[in-house]
């Protein structure tokens, strides 16, 4: 039977999209509904803040992730259009390089040519974009997977402190926000790991400290401000 294989690389590209757009929408929104607390508003206004927060949050995370994304697949449909060129014009050139490359990676002369000759007779361009340009299917960009999965995490993420803005009490509306808000981020923070192989509490860490740190800047400006109003 086939060994079958399955590596954390491939599942990088969404991984890191919605990981992100989770982390952006709880430290975001909370922040930004812990700053508005912090000012004495009323739960009709913080909540308004807080939707307008998801809304305009998720579209921007979509759009510059699209637009970040775009432009690396532009510079690799650049660099495959210019390896086609020199494929076409130089193909002499162009397996003496691929032939560096693996004597360059430890292969014998001998060995590498046989791999480079028949790696061009396959898929000349393939074998150039996998070992000299260090593009492939693993690692090839998605724009619009990208935008639609930092969109939707950021929604989910913000969801979660709007949530909590909504059921609990003014009174302890800001001790209640900065605690869930740092469990949800914990809880991020020890999924994305696990499901990338990367040590837990290390990571749990990263994602509650600077969350923390946001939502204690947010709620300084809010209270100096609300105060000065």
């Amino acid at each position: 039977m086939a060994h079958r294989e399955r590596h954390r690389t491939t599942t990088i590209g969404w991984l890191r999209a919605a990981v992100l757009g989770a982390n952006d929408g709880i430290v975001s929104t909370s922040s930004l509904l812990i700053g508005v607390a912090a000012a004495h508003a009323e739960r009709p206004e913080l909540l308004t803040a807080g939707i307008a927060g998801v809304v305009a949050g998720a579209m921007s995370m979509a759009a510059g992730e699209y637009v970040s994304v775009s432009s690396q697949t532009d510079t690799e449909h650049a660099d495959l259009a210019r390896e086609r060129r020199e494929l076409t014009t130089e193909p002499e050139r162009e397996l003496e390089e691929l032939i560096g490359i693996y004597i360059g990676r430890g292969i014998e002369r001998a060995l590498a040519e046989k791999v480079a000759l028949q790696l061009t007779a396959h898929d000349a361009l393939s074998a150039h974009a996998r070992d000299e340009l260090g593009i492939s299917p693993t690692t090839t960009t998605r724009p619009i997977q990208a935008a639609m999965a930092s969109a939707a995490s950021f929604a989910a993420g913000a969801l979660l402190p709007l949530l909590v803005a909504f059921v609990s009490p003014l009174s302890w509306l800001l001790v209640t926000l900065s605690v869930t808000s740092l469990v949800f981020l914990g809880a991020l923070g020890a999924v994305a790991a696990k499901t990338g192989g990367a040590p837990v509490w290390k990571a749990t860490a990263r994602v509650a400290l600077w969350g923390a740190l946001a939502m204690a800047l947010t709620a300084g400006v809010g209270a100096v401000f609300g105060t000065v109003a």
